[in-house]
């Protein structure tokens, strides 16, 4: 997944949560997000 920015794979898993994707997919982003360090971006869009 290093070919996604950051900026992209935290819109596509905002994305992925409002239109309900499956959820192994959205799992996916979100592994990828915390491999990233991207913890503060996953607890705003869980906010």
């Amino acid at each position: 997944m290093h070919i996604l920015s950051d900026d992209i794979l935290v819109e596509s898993y905002e994305l992925a949560l409002q239109l309900k994707l499956d959820p192994e997919f959205v799992q996916l982003l979100l592994d990828e997000m915390h491999r990233r360090s991207l913890s503060s971006e996953v607890n705003r869009v869980g906010a």
